[in-house]
């Protein structure tokens, strides 16, 4: 239950972001479905998965995984061992086997942060059995989970060295304990979320927009392709977190990450002409684009009046040093802009009136 499995995957994918060429390798062979689950984890982050089909010998599994990988040309092997709730001898001396069959480089004890004192025995007795090399923290909530992390360090000496961030399978960072501080001293994390966009934007792609953004000649194409790329990063709580001094604002404002989908199925629904140029759109444009969005008209006005708005302080933006852009940023914050204007609402749909309909219900409304 410590998220041991996708772990594996989350790691897998954070080390082919690092130009490896992982292989993930089934040797979970306590826990039913453990190879399944392990399979479409690596299907999903699009690397191997190695297992053996009615295999029984964990030890067996990884030392073959070793020649595999070899020969398809795998720089990286992560073993799925057993997990376990408490310590188990008979699984800790198989742990301990495979351990000295394939001398691993690293050994990662995955520990839950949420149980507390439990991850902290765990930790001492797998560090006292296997020397490990390091701690993999999932749930890690640095809100209230802060001494987990510390007693773990404390009790076996060796480091967190990844945290667990979320369920998908990109929520997966590297622990810096000085980063992690600031975050609960509600001082944000810059770094983190410099190093977060230089993964998801491309820097010829920013040149060409910080351009644009200078003449305040954004497109709502390009409000649309800044979007999509803020979702890889997280959710906007998320992103807003790392901003210094916002922790203490996230929990009163309002934000629901389901809107930016309402926003994209807007702007999809716009002609190339009206994307380029939003104040093209006048009341039957309106209309239209709410019908093929599942919005409302009202929807649309909020959205186009948000770009507008957004344009103008982008340009602004455009001419401040890095320093300034986080103060206004955070400025914007404050002021609750991320959370203003209308929220979207699905639009439920109702039979047209006909014209003889429309007749009778105005004298009703004259009685």
């Amino acid at each position: 239950g410590s998220g041991k499995t996708t772990t594996c995957g989350k790691l897998a994918r954070y080390i082919l972001s690092q130009g490896k060429h992982p292989v993930v390798v089934a040797c979970d062979l306590q826990r039913p479905a453990a190879v399944d689950q392990l399979s479409i984890v690596a299907e999903q982050v699009q690397v191997p998965c190695f297992a053996i089909e009615g295999e029984k010998n964990p030890v067996r599994v990884a030392r073959k995984s070793l020649s595999w990988a070899a020969d398809n040309e795998r720089d990286v092997v992560i073993i799925d061992t057993a997990g376990r709730l408490h310590v188990d001898e008979e699984m800790m001396k198989q742990a301990e086997e495979i351990a000295n069959t394939v001398q691993p480089h690293q050994i990662y004890l995955v520990s839950d942060a949420m149980t507390g004192q439990d991850a902290v025995n765990s930790a001492k007795e797998f560090n006292d059995r296997l020397e490990l090399d390091g701690v993999i923290l999932t749930k890690f909530d640095s809100d209230a989970r802060g001494g987990a992390a510390l007693s773990v360090k404390a009790v076996t000496g060796k480091p967190i060295k990844f945290i667990g961030v979320g369920e998908k399978l990109d929520a997966l960072e590297e622990f810096h304990p000085d980063r992690m501080a600031g975050r609960i001293l509600g001082m944000g994390d810059v770094v983190t979320l410099v190093e977060k966009a230089q993964r998801q934007f491309d820097t010829e792609q920013a040149q060409k927009l910080q351009a644009k953004m200078a003449k305040g000649s954004l497109t709502l194409d390009d409000f649309l392709g800044q979007m999509q790329q803020m979702k890889q990063m997280g959710s906007m709580k998320d992103i807003l977190k790392l901003l210094p001094g916002m922790g203490s604002q996230l929990k009163d404002m309002q934000m629901d990450d389901g809107e930016i989908d309402h926003m994209e199925a807007v702007i999809n629904s716009m002609t190339g002409t009206e994307r380029a140029k939003p104040d093209t759109v006048d009341a039957s444009r309106r209309r239209r684009i709410a019908r093929g969005s599942g919005t409302e008209p009202s929807d649309v006005s909020g959205l186009i009046k948000n770009f507008n708005m957004a344009s103008g302080m982008m340009k602004q933006m455009a001419g401040m040093g890095m320093r300034d852009r986080m103060n206004f940023a955070q400025q914007m914050g404050q002021m609750d802009l991320f959370g203003a204007g209308p929220r979207f609402k699905v639009k439920q749909r109702s039979k047209r009136l006909t014209k003889k309909q429309r007749g009778k219900r105005r004298k009703k409304r004259k009685r």
